[in-house]
């Protein structure tokens, strides 16, 4: 027997908290289409998602290490996948809607330019008078105007929900009317978009760790200094005593990220229970964000995220990639500013209604580490 979506949303009523973000609820999309027979608002929004060109270019764009550097270093597609696998083990536990905090972070990080994040500080510098780069926003902008999907509306047309987890530093969340709920706007995402966010933290710190060491730029004399490697590292030596080298890392890393899970679990449940929500939107109008680690858990991981800046994303070596990245960015951005027919054709049609450089900063966004490498090659060429 086939589970129609009219009962796939009935057991999510049944199973889900009251301050879950039901499918059946939704408020729907910019442009209506008729319900699945057997696949919920959610679940399609997530398949549109994977199925786009934006989310497989992710294979070759930078997480810390230029892609093809090595082969077990992360990407921008792996670490999605890995936030994706982590947001969905808390939502669950959480009993939130494991398919919409899922969809969230998988299409999180679409935005992000080549380069990783030096990269989009070279577009933010490039875009600084014609309304500025972040790719939050950019992710936005993929989902909602630059992906080709139909033949009739532009983007992939996801719901409103998924949209609303993307816009991450909105001060303000404007929800339109719907058959279930009145126009309102909110101080606060969904509790699904709330925790998505802080997988995404845990993901990166975490395995950026990992793939530091493979490198060879940061030691474990050095992570020894950090009070949240040392707690990771007494709960694996005190399982196995005898555990040592490359594994004893790699279980240090795993631990790390079930830890830092399971306070959040923990705590966020804490919150929830002391907050007493009865719907959604009891956590949208909240004035802080419910979701959250333990005081001393924040204190452990920003101290984390500040040893990662300082001796793994500043490093020379990472730096001098990073430059030449950019320079690549810079040359590109200006060329294409002279030279506007070489865009795409896609890319040209947006140029009367969007601007000739916001038009140029999408297309060099879109571009994979190996295209911008390729392209700048080719302008050198004679």
């Amino acid at each position: 027997m086939i589970l129609s979506r009219e009962l796939a949303e009935s057991e999510e009523l049944a199973r889900l908290a009251p301050w879950a973000q039901l499918s059946s609820t939704s408020v729907g999309r910019a442009h209506p289409e008729p319900p699945h027979p057997w696949r919920t608002h959610f679940q399609r929004d997530r398949a549109r998602i994977i199925h786009s060109r934006a989310f497989r270019r992710l294979e070759s764009k930078t997480q810390v290490f230029l892609n093809g550097s090595g082969d077990h270093l992360r990407t921008r597609l792996t670490h999605t996948m890995e936030v994706a696998s982590i947001t969905r083990a808390i939502a669950t536990a959480l009993r939130l809607n494991a398919d919409l905090a899922e969809t969230i972070a998988l299409a999180h990080d679409l935005g992000h330019p080549p380069v990783g994040h030096a990269g989009e500080e070279m577009l933010a510098s490039l875009m600084k008078d014609h309304g500025g780069f972040e790719h939050n926003s950019q992710s936005l902008r993929i989902v909602s105007l630059i992906e080709s999907k139909f033949p009739d509306i532009p983007g992939l047309n996801l719901s409103w929900e998924v949209l609303e987890g993307l816009r991450k530093h909105d001060r303000a969340l404007h929800r339109p009317g719907s058959p279930t709920s009145p126009p309102e706007s909110f101080p606060q995402p969904s509790l699904e978009a709330q925790i998505a966010n802080l997988a995404d933290e845990i993901a990166y710190s975490s395995h950026d760790i990992e793939d530091g060491l493979d490198h060879g730029l940061i030691s474990v004399q050095q992570l020894d200094s950090l009070e949240i490697w040392q707690l990771a590292s007494h709960r694996v030596l005190s399982q196995f005593p005898t555990i040592s080298g490359e594994l004893a890392v790699r279980y240090t890393v795993r631990t790390l990220i079930d830890w830092q899970v399971e306070q959040l679990v923990s705590h966020t449940a804490s919150r929830i229970a002391a907050a007493n929500p009865s719907s959604p939107d009891d956590i949208r109008r909240l004035p802080e964000r419910i979701a959250a680690s333990p005081p001393d858990v924040r204190r452990m991981a920003a101290d984390l995220r500040r040893f990662l800046y300082a001796n793994l994303y500043h490093h020379p070596t990472v730096a001098a990639l990073n430059a030449h990245g950019c320079s690549l960015i810079q040359q590109l951005f200006n060329h294409f500013l002279t030279h506007p027919d070489q865009l795409g054709p896609g890319a040209t049609s947006r140029i009367p209604s969007h601007g000739l450089h916001r038009t140029v900063c999408d297309y060099l966004s879109g571009f994979t580490d190996r295209f911008l490498a390729d392209s700048a090659a080719t302008l050198q060429t004679p």
